[in-house]
C-alpha cells in the first residue's frame, strides 16, 4: 500500500476531507467543445476569500490540494493564492492548459514546490486540438509551456478527454508524451454541463470504438485481466463506498459553493455562509451522500457488474438519481466486458416495448386546439408545470 493510500484510509477513518479539488475561476482562455462549465465571472471569491477559506481547510486537516478552473492563470493573484497555499503546507496538484505558463512562470512553479501539473492535451495534431479548444495555435503554446515544465524538473501529466473529435489520435498524443517525458492518462467520458445540460453527450464515442480502446495494450495493460467477465457484488462489495466524493475528498466552486465531487453537483453549502468544517461535518444533504452503500442501489446491488463497476454516484446524479445506474459507465462496462448491465438490459426492453407499441397501435387522430399564450406572469403562477424539460 502506498503512503498516499495509507494516508487517505487513515483519513476515512477518522471522518477528515483528505482532498479538496478547488476551482479558481470558470474564466477561460479556450472554449473546448466538450467542456461543462459556464465561461462567464458570475463574481468569484476575492483574494481574501480564497486565503481565509485555504486556512480553514488546512485547520480541517485537507493534504492534498488540487487548484483547476477554468484557467487558473487568468487569476492575476495567482501566484499569490499559490504562495499562500504552500505556507499551509498543502500538497498542491495543478490543472490547467498551460498556454500562459512561459520560462519565469515555470521556475516559480518550481521553486514553489509543486507536486503535479496536468494539462489538457487534446492530440498530437494541431489541426485536431485546436479545432477542440477552438483557439488557434493553442497546440504549439501548450506543448511550448510543457517543455519548459519539464526543463525545471516538474512532474507534468498530459490528459486527453476521448470523444468523437479525436477518436483516432489518443495514440499519437500517447507517443507525443512519452517523447516530452511526460506522464499520460485518457478519460473515456464526456460529462454533463454543470447546470444539468446533456447536448454535450454527443461527443462521447460510440460502444464499437470504446471497445477497441479497451482492448489496446499500450493504453490499458493487460487486456485480458481489463475485459475478463464482469464480478458479481460479493458482500465486501455490497458494503463498500460508492467512491471517496463526500468521504475523504470535496469540491469547492469559484463561488464557494461546496459539492461532493466536481462531477456531483449538489450543493451542501456555501463556504461564504458557513465554515468548511462546519458543511463538511453537518451538511444533511452530504450525510445522505455519505449514507449510500452498493446494497442500497436496487439496480447496481443485482447487476452481473457490481463488483467490478466503477459507477459515478455524480453522473447517475444528473442522470437523475444518485441511486440509480450510470448510465455511462454501464456503456463503458459494456464496451469492456461485453456483457451487458441491468439497467442497459432493461433500457432495451423498454426500446422493444415503445417499438412493438407504435407497431400495434392504429394510426391516431390529433386534434389540434388553439389556446391563450401563456404568459411568464401566468407561468409562475402555475408553479412552471405547464411547461416540461425533455432529458435524455
Amino acid at each position: 500500500m502506498s503512503l498516499m493510500h495509507e494516508m487517505g484510509e487513515r483519513a476515512l477513518r477518522l471522518g477528515v476531507p483528505f482532498s479538496v479539488h478547488l476551482d479558481l475561476t470558470y474564466r477561460c482562455n479556450e472554449q473546448c467543445v466538450h467542456c461543462y462549465l459556464d465561461h462567464d465571472d458570475h463574481g468569484e471569491m476575492t483574494t481574501a476569500e480564497i486565503k481565509h477559506l485555504l486556512k480553514e481547510m488546512a485547520d480541517s486537516g485537507v493534504f492534498i490540494l488540487t487548484l483547476s478552473g477554468g484557467e487558473i492563470f487568468l487569476r492575476k493573484d495567482f501566484f499569490e493564492i499559490l504562495e499562500y497555499a504552500r505556507d499551509l503546507t498543502f500538497c498542491i496538484k495543478l490543472k490547467t492548459n498551460a498556454v500562459l505558463i512561459r520560462e519565469a512562470q515555470a521556475a516559480r512553479l518550481r521553486d514553489l514546490g509543486v507536486q503535479s501539473i496536468q494539462v489538457s492535451i487534446y492530440s498530437h495534431r494541431p489541426e485536431v486540438h485546436d479545432a477542440i479548444t477552438k483557439v488557434p495555435g493553442s497546440l504549439k503554446r501548450s506543448l511550448k509551456a510543457i517543455r519548459f515544465l519539464k526543463s525545471q524538473g516538474l512532474r507534468v501529466v498530459m490528459a486527453n478527454v476521448l470523444m468523437t473529435e479525436n477518436m483516432h489520435d489518443y495514440r499519437g498524443t500517447q507517443a507525443l508524451a512519452n517523447e516530452i517525458g511526460a506522464e499520460y492518462t485518457m478519460d473515456p467520458t464526456v460529462t454533463p454541463m454543470m447546470d444539468g445540460g446533456r447536448t454535450v453527450l454527443e461527443l462521447n464515442v460510440g460502444e464499437s470504438d470504446l471497445r477497441n480502446v479497451f482492448r489496446d495494450e499500450n493504453l490499458i495493460g493487460n487486456v485480458d485481466e481489463f475485459c475478463a467477465p464482469p464480478r458479481a457484488a460479493n458482500e465486501d462489495d455490497l458494503n463498500s463506498l460508492p467512491c471517496s466524493a463526500g468521504h475523504t475528498s470535496c469540491y469547492v466552486s469559484p463561488y464557494g459553493e461546496f459539492y461532493p465531487c466536481v462531477q456531483f453537483p449538489l450543493s451542501c453549502g456555501n463556504v461564504r455562509e458557513q465554515r468548511f468544517i462546519d458543511i463538511w461535518r453537518h451538511s444533511e444533504r452530504l450525510k445522505e451522500v455519505r449514507s449510500i452503500r452498493l446494497r442500497d442501489l436496487s439496480s447496481c446491488s443485482k447487476c452481473a457488474h457490481g463488483g467490478s463497476c466503477t459507477r459515478c454516484p455524480g453522473l447517475a446524479f444528473m442522470e437523475g438519481n444518485m441511486r440509480g445506474p450510470s448510465t455511462q459507465d454501464c456503456e463503458k462496462s459494456f464496451a469492456r466486458t461485453g456483457i451487458p448491465s441491468l439497467n442497459l438490459l432493461s433500457k432495451k426492453q423498454e426500446q422493444d416495448k415503445d417499438k412493438d407499441k407504435d407497431q400495434d397501435s392504429p394510426p391516431r387522430l390529433v386534434q389540434i386546439q388553439l389556446v391563450p399564450a401563456i404568459t411568464g406572469r401566468r407561468l409562475a403562477e402555475m408553479g412552471g408545470g405547464a411547461v416540461s424539460a425533455i432529458a435524455s
